[in-house]
């Protein structure tokens, strides 16, 4: 336990919206130098309790302790103001007197803005990294984080993150990029239902000790009522049932990441399966010495690259580097400086982007998905009732019914995939498809691009979201230079160094050295893997008949010492089962690892 006196803290916190529970007997608090991420299903109130502790809403009852002298620094939804004077100026007037000039000239640059831009001139992705210069300038003595490397990109994102690993204060965080989370967190507040539960770990602890709890109450509520049973059930199934179905499908993805790989071509080029596929119903895209420049600045410099049926390509860059008009270049919908671009002529194109221009906010979510009235919403050519297409995604029937004007920037952005994801497609665009997105919706849409059976073009920073999800990564690596790299996120990250120079491949004279034996599993090694999935299809049917035993709700009353037994053989079950599947992961990336340093 913490004896360090908090500088920030809520003591038997309440607050509600009407009828909806906000916070119920909170209380949390933050320390020096705490690293605390938030996180809890879209709703909950997570933006809600930032604002709670940065003192801009009231508490209906409750304490709130704030350390004498502390000063608060909060990143939350809002925009900067719109007004005539420049973000250095913005910036000056609202931090410390001791902040020097240049501290605000390099982080204003490190966040791709000008100086010298009016904050009335600004986009909104410009204005929400205005505000977040302004939440970190003033070397505040706590950081309340809303999303903050939403409308960053991966460079910005990786200065970010070393920022806030040196910065000296309390930082509290809410984010969806949970290698952002992994990296930075290092306790955990799970805000579920207005209660919040405290973990003394970060991140990466979260989701089997969120496990553990709901199968706890699980049991309990079985004993109580069915129907809030059914509700308990439906985040079981969130937090662990989703996991396991994406075992296999990581299984699938690591297998068609190593068919590629096995297909790759030269790697001076980005050219891939150049001999071994023939010209046909596979190739959907072939682009061959593409250059492209704006305004004399060049955003793609002989570009060349073959893209198959059943590709998944994540590409990533700077923003402004040029990752949309590469889109839109082979797509054929921006005309080429020089080069040529093929395109199958079978091409069932769907395309997500950011600009929610397509949504009229008068509507609501069910009129948005039945156009023609009623309450039938194709779904891939088949027919489904609007209210379960939207519970997939997270709506309930209130959302359905409330006019889109009133549903949050998040909300928006699910009900967009959920319409581009019912139309009918082969090929799925997917233009910074996370942001404003939460972690339950992010893990839906992978779910979705798991099943998927087109290609698929994603443009992301969300490092996490591009290893599920991707076979391949277009990197935009400066002066219209795209480089592909087989994988995902973390591939390219340990194959990619942006200091060292290109690579000469000169001819030596050979010389005689005794070869160097092929690295590979030990012996154990491959027993170990080879016999994981046998042990944990055995894991999986005994949890399946403990289920079936505890399924009977009478059994508490008329064996309350079976039921107890039950229940603990069925929790170390799913504790073996938990690290079984860890370790059958961390042997197939370890063999994956492995096969790309074998000689060719």
């Amino acid at each position: 336990m913490n004896t360090t006196p908090p500088l920030l803290a809520l003591n038997n916190a309440n607050l509600t919206f009407g009828t909806r529970v906000i916070l119920k007997d909170t209380s949390l608090s933050l320390f020096p130098r705490d690293r605390v991420c938030l996180v809890g299903r879209n709703g909950s109130g997570k933006s809600t309790l930032l604002k709670v502790l940065a003192g801009t809403f009231e508490l209906d009852a409750g304490e709130r302790y704030v350390k004498p002298g502390l000063k608060i620094g909060i990143l939350d939804q809002s925009l900067a103001p719109s007004e005539s004077i420049s973000a250095f100026d913005f910036l000056k007037k609202q931090a410390k007197k001791d902040v020097e000039s240049y501290v605000f000239e390099e982080t204003l640059s490190h966040l791709e803005l000008d100086p010298q831009k009016m904050l009335s001139s600004l986009s909104g992705g410009e204005s929400r990294r205005v505000m977040l210069a302004k939440a970190i300038v003033g070397k505040p003595d706590v950081l309340l984080l809303d999303e903050p490397t939403n409308h960053l990109d991966l460079v910005t994102i990786e200065w970010l993150e070393d920022i806030l690993k040196a910065y000296t204060g309390a930082i509290l965080m809410i984010s969806h990029d949970r290698t952002f989370l992994t990296k930075l967190s290092q306790r955990t507040f799970w805000l579920d239902r207005g209660r919040l539960r405290v973990l003394e770990k970060g991140y990466p602890f979260f989701e089997e000790w969120a496990e553990e709890i709901i199968d706890h109450e699980i049991r309990t509520q079985e004993k109580l009522a069915q129907k809030i049973a059914q509700e308990t059930e439906w985040l079981h199934r969130g937090v662990t049932a989703r996991r396991r179905r994406n075992m296999g499908r990581l299984r699938n993805l690591l297998a068609l990441r190593q068919e590629r790989r096995q297909h790759q071509g030269p790697q001076g080029g980005i050219s891939f399966t150049a001999q071994e596929t023939p010209l046909g119903s596979k190739l959907v895209i072939e682009a061959k010495h593409v250059f492209k420049s704006f305004q004399d600045r060049p955003l793609i410099k002989d570009f060349s690259c073959r893209i198959l049926r059943g590709d998944r390509i994540g590409i990533i860059g700077p923003n402004g580097s040029g990752k949309t008009t590469l889109i839109k270049l082979l797509l054929g919908e921006v005309a080429l400086d020089q080069g040529h671009i093929r395109r199958a002529k079978n091409l069932e194109l769907a395309v997500f982007e950011q600009t929610q221009s397509s949504l009229n906010l008068t509507l609501n979510p069910w009129q948005t998905l039945c156009e023609q009235g009623g309450d039938q919403v194709l779904v891939q050519g088949e027919p489904r009732h609007v209210m379960g297409y939207l519970q997939d995604f997270l709506f309930d029937r209130k959302q359905a019914l409330t006019p889109l004007k009133n549903l949050s920037g998040g909300e928006r952005n699910r009900l967009l995939l959920a319409k581009i994801l019912a139309k009918p497609s082969n090929f799925l665009v997917l233009d910074e498809p996370t942001n404003d997105l939460d972690m339950e919706t992010l893990d839906l849409l992978q779910e979705y691009l798991a099943d998927y059976q087109g290609t698929l073009l994603l443009v992301s920073h969300d490092r996490d979201f591009l290893d599920r999800t991707t076979t391949h990564i277009l990197a935009f690596e400066g002066e219209g230079h795209v480089q592909m790299y087989v994988g995902g996120y973390t591939d390219y990250a340990a194959q990619h160094n942006p200091s060292a120079p290109p690579k000469i491949e000169k001819k030596k004279a050979p010389v005689s050295e005794k070869p160097k034996a092929r690295e590979k599993l030990s012996y154990k090694e491959e027993r170990e893997l080879s016999l994981l999935p046998q042990d944990i299809e055995v894991l999986n049917q005994k949890i399946e008949q403990l289920e079936g035993i505890l399924d009977d709700h009478s059994l508490y009353q008329r064996d309350p010492q079976r039921f107890e037994k039950t229940t603990q053989a069925l929790q170390t079950a799913r504790h073996d089962l938990h690290h079984k599947e860890e370790r059958w992961l961390e042997l197939l990336e370890k063999e994956e690892t492995l096969e790309k340093g074998k000689p060719s």
